[in-house]
């Protein structure tokens, strides 16, 4: 497959994936959120101190916020992502216990500008669908690649998503950097090396 086609493949099962994410319904919504909660907190061993990029949700992603406030509540540090830039990197910014979030574009909230910024050890990364290799389906709009392609270490990539993303096959291009886990209502599924574990 050309890049070409790829990209019309995945502009393809973008519209499907919206779609699908969508109509998922309220109740589901809640209880998962819930679950893939609980499921984090069981599968995923964090070291202290590890840095831990989230998002704040939009739209119809999955919530992360009792991750988030848990891992915050437990002195986990967490960043979040701040968009500067059609074609720039993601600004990853750290939330410090109390301080205040604001609209940081796009329906998200971030901390102030002043923040410290970080470069992450794991990030939780929403998206719109993932197969069992562990290639993520996002939003197209390339911001976690250039993130990722402008970082000094190698994160560890851990998507949440509901259990009805997962698609048989998403194409991968060379710059697409697959999940090492994800992370949905029915528990912790780990790729690639992890996987063995």
């Amino acid at each position: 497959m050309t890049d070409e086609t790829i990209e019309e493949a995945k502009a393809s099962l973008r519209s499907k994936a919206h779609v699908q994410r969508a109509a998922i319904g309220h109740d589901v919504r809640v209880d998962a959120g819930k679950a893939v909660a609980a499921h984090f907190f069981e599968g995923i061993v964090l070291d202290p101190g590890a840095v831990v990029a989230a998002y704040w949700p939009i739209r119809d992603e999955l919530d992360c916020q009792p991750i988030i406030l848990r891992l915050m509540d437990s002195g986990q540090p967490v960043c979040l992502p701040v968009v500067l830039g059609d074609e720039l990197p993601l600004e990853l910014r750290l939330w410090q216990d109390g301080s205040p979030l604001y609209e940081a574009g796009f329906g998200t909230l971030a901390p102030e500008e002043s923040a410290p910024k970080v470069e992450p050890d794991v990030i939780l990364m929403p998206l719109l669908g993932f197969d069992k290799h562990g290639t993520r389906l996002g939003y197209g709009g390339g911001y976690y690649d250039r993130t990722l392609a402008a970082m000094n270490k190698r994160p560890k990539l851990i998507g949440l998503a509901f259990a009805a993303q997962e698609y048989p096959e998403i194409p991968r291009q060379e710059h697409d950097v697959p999940l090492d886990a994800v992370v949905t209502e029915n528990g912790v599924r780990l790729f690639g090396a992890q996987d063995n574990r």
